[in-house]
């Protein structure tokens, strides 16, 4: 009896071993599935074009003005030989510590608002368009652009102070930060230009009207006229003081120079009394050194706006006197405006 049970326990357990162990499944065989494309998907990249082809960028160097700011100097009437025949010592040192020409020209006719409208704005008379010698507000202005609206557009501090209200009819007054018509000697038009230099300019023009009133009285070159060339050159020392009292001489470029000359007690004409004029021009560093050529009172409005580093104007006439900056001469085969 012993003997029955234990075959019928180990029948069981191979029984129960056998249900619990599960048989061994073999490996996945490998299935070769269809070849298909792979999906699109969006791409990133901008569809291909034929690009604009455009010349490579080239370096250039930075430009900068060569001067801080301007103050030109205008001895209405002034002849050229004048600076070396009569005492005019702070006339003298500006030539011989800067730029200078005793042959410089003006304008014809050689006359006060027209050759200051060819001065100011670097063109002729026949562009200008200033055909008169007084004040007529009806005329209007020069014609643009002046020296004055092409540096009031470029964001500089523009002024004159004037000893005949006529310039009012160089520029519009919007071209100008401040404008005076002082109707008196050389020394009050210059102090009133001492307050103004005081206040911060980059262009600002004064006009010393004495020399020329003193020719028409007593004619150019008389014992009067000589005085009033020394009156003159105390009011530009007076200018040049409150430049060194107002610490700004070094980056100041000064340019002194006349609209005409004159004989007996005129002028206009072609005579070369009438056309020659100073051109001096120093300050900033310059050298000192006289210009052989003959430079155009209208080369004035270039040479200022090329050392304020701005642009000139293609319709000007004047070219810039690039010898006072090192440069060479420009190869100028005529003589305008006369």
């Amino acid at each position: 009896m012993m003997k029955k049970t234990l075959l019928w326990i180990f029948a069981a357990t191979l029984l129960l071993t056998s249900c619990s162990i599960p048989s061994p499944t073999p490996p996945p065989q490998p299935t070769t599935a269809p070849t298909q494309a792979p999906p699109k998907t969006p791409s990133l990249q901008p569809a291909t074009v034929t690009p604009t082809l455009r010349p490579p960028p080239t370096a250039t160097a930075t430009s900068r003005p060569l001067a801080e700011r301007v103050l030109i100097i205008s001895v209405d009437g002034l002849r050229a030989d004048a600076v070396n025949r009569f005492d005019m010592p702070n006339t003298y040192a500006l030539m011989q510590s800067g730029v200078y020409a005793l042959n410089a020209y003006t304008i014809y006719p050689s006359v006060t608002l027209p050759a200051h409208a060819s001065m100011l704005t670097g063109m002729c008379p026949d562009k200008t368009g200033v055909d008169w010698n007084d004040y007529l507000p009806e005329k209007g202005y020069a014609a643009s652009p002046s020296l004055f609206e092409v540096a009031h557009n470029a964001g500089l501090r523009t002024g004159m102070v004037v000893g005949k209200q006529k310039l009012l009819q160089i520029t519009p007054p919007e071209n100008l930060d401040l404008f005076d018509f002082v109707n008196d000697r050389d020394s009050v038009v210059a102090a009133q230009a001492v307050l103004r230099i005081n206040e911060g300019f980059d262009l600002l023009f004064v006009h010393l009207p004495l020399v020329d009133g003193l020719g028409h009285e007593y004619g150019w070159m008389s014992p009067n006229y000589i005085t009033g060339t020394y009156r003159a050159d105390e009011a530009i020392g007076m200018l040049l003081a409150a430049l060194d009292d107002a610490g700004i001489r070094q980056g100041t470029l000064i340019l002194v120079t006349s609209d005409h000359g004159g004989h007996d007690t005129s002028h206009g004409s072609r005579l070369p009394e009438d056309m020659q004029v100073p051109w001096i021009l120093a300050g900033a560093n310059l050298n000192s050194a006289s210009v052989a050529r003959k430079i155009s009172t209208v080369d004035t409005a270039a040479t200022v706006a090329y050392a304020l580093d701005l642009p000139i104007p293609e319709i000007w006439d004047g070219v810039p006197v690039y010898e006072a900056f090192g440069e060479p001469a420009p190869a100028r085969v005529d003589r305008p405006c006369e």
